[in-house]
């Protein structure tokens, strides 16, 4: 299982989520981050989700 790195934005900038989660791979971690987004409403914030190794598995502006 891998870490991932859950991040969502005001458009002011300010930080308003910052989680981390396990997943098996991009796919199902894009999955769970959508989810995690869905769940708590913030869905249409800025958000990204980054994989252990750096890269963007989730981006929404």
């Amino acid at each position: 299982m891998k870490k991932y790195f859950l991040t969502a934005f005001e458009r002011n900038g300010t930080n308003i989520l910052n989680e981390t989660f396990e997943a098996e791979n991009d796919d199902q971690a894009k999955k769970i981050g959508g989810e995690k987004l869905k769940e708590q409403g913030m869905e249409e914030h800025t958000h990204r989700c980054t994989a252990p190794e750096g890269h963007l598995v989730l981006f929404h502006r």
